[in-house]
């Protein structure tokens, strides 16, 4: 038994976890990702251990230049990152004398790379070095200790695949960037994913823009039981059929004709029919659903999710109970859970709910197609983890988001619920038809952990044709006559379809099978950051830049933004994770085609620059007058005199600024790390910022004040 292992078990054995003192100091390094979960693992593992931080990859290709020797099988040219090189010179001396060097990176591509890239420098300072790759899926004691009792080799077909993506991107990114920066503008960027996802959320814009709205009607009637009694509960049915046929109702001379035939029909309850249906639990929460739930139920950004999961994953200072990972690995495409997390589910479910509320055997699920079956699905690391009991420790969003990951958990291993369903169907003469919905709980299940959350709908028809549900309905019989006190007829127009929202595109993202579960959150960053797109609300909307770079991409690279080659090249690097292809091969058959689409386009592809436009503003430092530009951040206005004089100015909103006095206008303005405000041009003697424009009368009375 080695040391490490003895040291392991001795902690084990230990009813307190105290760690195991020796005299001369720490005899095995560990290194992981972040001083978060270097802190967590320090507390489980003892002295015998020390355990550093590598802060996320050490190596890379260098951003100078591209880095990939195309000609010699892609082979990768391999740097010291510049702001990793203190961390690696400390590393090297904290490795000097150790027994063991344990690398103990995040569960997944990039993190076997990292593992990898660190192996090789210590392999360089010291060829005899034993390096052990551990993985973990939860940083709790039990599982550190476990896979410290189980380490393992690094595996190179987990850093094939990461080296194949990172070398296909490069080649994509480094190769169609500069095209971009000499037809359209400099600064910009390519990407093989980020280009696919902001081709849909151009096409969704423009689909919005072609549609045209469609008036339609609906008539619902206002319908009580005939018995005598002043107290019967009224409700609401909706006009579904003429003679047979689906109501469908155009405008409101043929609606006005209907509510005049139906004043003198009468109402009968034609039919009635009961069904129970089960509602069952969702799975527990991979990275793509927890990303789409957070943003529909917490009105998080996807990219904001992920932080506030790394944190609950890294560890949590609980008080007396120390440091402690909240939940497991939040980046997985698996809804695989232990068999121990079930159990422990199943005990507190039993002790909370009753036992009515387990299921006779476990609820399995099926996880899509290529996932990562060796993952698990992200889950509490202990159901009896209450978040009410941890509530002082976390912040306000931690704290939301873990009660929605523990919630979902507990939810996914109970029974379903059952609901008791009532379709009434109603004749007004014998001509129309009139059909109302109910429905009433029988028994809670899963959703007395977690309620449902309704899905959006592309076609808001679909909404506002559903039919009225009320939750209890009067106690009818077949035959009974209805009075009638109203008929209702509303006006409506169909709508476009949604724009996307994060939820919404990372659904689409993963239907699509484009990107992975550590993929989509970036995705949707580097679109807003490039300025690509802008956030309408919640949704994502192109810019004109953001069309612009779109549509010289589709026409130059049609098959780079084709949304099943793209998906294609994802199922291939699954392949080389899986041992099944060669990473070299996948990128050779990737690159010829590239290659030749990439030398058409440096001969046809055309400069789109607009041409710049004159405008009535001078320019403040010397008089001359400024010209409407195009850039990377969009339209700006810049001096005539250029590159004499390089003023330049936001261009003017129309809006003068709302302070008292100033006399500035709001400019449209920008800065790193956060979307567009408007600010004042008079900045930084007026420093008025707001996320969004005045209203018109607002403006109105503020221009009347201007001087």
């Amino acid at each position: 038994m080695t040391t490490a292992k003895k040291n392991v078990k001795a902690v084990k054995s230990s009813k307190t976890a105290t760690p195991v003192k020796t005299a001369q100091g720490p005899k095995h390094l560990v290194i992981v990702e972040s001083p978060a979960k270097a802190k967590t693992l320090n507390k489980f593992l003892g002295k015998a251990f020390q355990v550093v931080a590598s802060m996320g990859h050490v190596r890379d290709l260098p951003k100078s230049r591209m880095g990939v020797d195309i000609e010699h099988d892609f082979t990768p040219e391999y740097i010291i990152i510049r702001r990793a090189s203190k961390t690696v010179k400390q590393l090297k001396k904290d490795a000097e004398g150790k027994e063991t060097l344990y690398v103990a990176p995040d569960p997944d591509r990039e993190g076997e790379a990292i593992s990898w890239h660190l192996a090789h420098i210590f392999s360089e300072q010291n060829p005899g070095a034993k390096i052990l790759r551990v993985e973990f899926n939860e940083i709790t004691q039990s599982a550190v200790l476990r896979a410290f009792d189980h380490p393992r080799a690094i595996d190179m077909n987990l850093v094939n695949a990461q080296q194949a993506r990172r070398i296909l991107d490069r080649v994509v990114g480094y190769q169609l960037s500069p095209l971009l920066w000499r037809n359209v503008g400099r600064g910009l960027s390519a990407g093989r994913v980020q280009s696919v996802a902001l081709r849909f959320v151009v096409d969704r814009e423009r689909e919005i823009r072609k549609f045209v709205p469609q008036e339609y009607w609906t008539l619902d009637a206002k319908l009580s039981a005939v018995d005598g009694s002043e107290q019967q509960k009224i409700f609401l049915s909706r006009l579904s059929q003429i003679d047979k046929k689906k109501a469908e109702l155009q405008g409101q001379a043929e609606t006005d004709r209907i509510k005049q035939e139906l004043g003198q029909l009468s109402f009968q309850v034609s039919h009635i029919e009961k069904t129970e249906k089960r509602r069952k639990p969702q799975a527990p929460y991979i990275t793509s659903k927890l990303q789409q739930e957070a943003y529909g139920r917490l009105g998080f950004s996807a990219a904001n999710t992920m932080r506030i999961a790394q944190r609950l994953y890294e560890g949590v200072e609980l008080g007396q109970e120390g440091s402690v990972g909240l939940i497991t690995y939040m980046r997985t495409d698996s809804v695989n859970i232990a068999a121990s997390a079930r159990e422990e589910a199943a005990r507190y479910i039993r002790e909370k709910f009753g036992k009515e509320y387990l299921p006779e055997k476990p609820a399995v699920y099926q996880s899509r197609k290529g996932a990562q079956e060796a993952h698990e699905a992200i889950r509490p690391t202990s159901a009896f983890r209450i978040p009410d009991s941890i509530k002082d420790f976390l912040e306000s969003d931690e704290l939301k988001l873990y009660e929605l990951i523990w919630r979902k958990f507990l939810a996914s291993q109970m029974v379903p619920a059952v609901d008791e369903h009532t379709a009434i169907s109603i004749l007004a003469g014998e001509k129309y038809g009139f059909r109302t919905t109910g429905k009433r709980n029988l028994f809670l299940g899963f959703t007395a952990a977690f309620g449902e959350i309704k899905a959006e709908k592309e076609n808001s028809r679909e909404i506002e044709e559903e039919m009225p549900e009320a939750l209890e309905l009067p106690d009818l019989k077949v035959g009974q006559n209805l009075k009638l006190h109203e008929l209702l007829g509303e006006q409506h127009f169909t709508k476009p379809p949604a724009r996307f929202n994060d939820a919404s595109l990372i659904k689409l993202l993963e239907e699509k099978g484009i990107g992975r579960p550590s993929t989509y959150a970036p995705t949707i960053s580097t679109i807003l950051g490039r300025m690509y797109a802008e956030r309408k609300g919640g949704a994502l909307m192109p810019t004109e830049l953001g069309e612009t770079v779109a549509d010289i991409l589709v026409k130059h690279f049609p098959k780079i933004l084709d949304e099943a080659f793209t998906a294609l090249m994802e199922e291939e690097l699954d392949e080389i994770e899986e041992g099944k292809m060669d990473w070299v091969k996948v990128l050779k058959d990737f690159y010829g085609p590239f290659s030749e689409f990439l030398a058409r386009a440096q001969t046809e592809m055309k400069n789109v620059k607009p041409a710049p436009v004159p405008t009535d503003y001078q320019c403040d430092v010397c008089g001359k007058q400024l010209f409407i530009k195009f850039g990377r951040f969009g339209k700006f206005m810049a001096c005539a005199g250029f590159p004499e004089c390089k003023f330049t100015r936001s261009i003017p909103t129309g809006f003068f600024c709302p302070e008292t006095g100033c006399g500035g206008e709001l400019v449209k303005r920008r800065a790193k790390g956060r979307r567009a405000f408007y600010g004042c041009s008079n900045y930084p003697k007026c420093t008025h910022v707001a996320n969004e424009l005045p209203k018109k009368e607002d403006a109105a009375e503020a221009s009347s004040e201007a001087p």
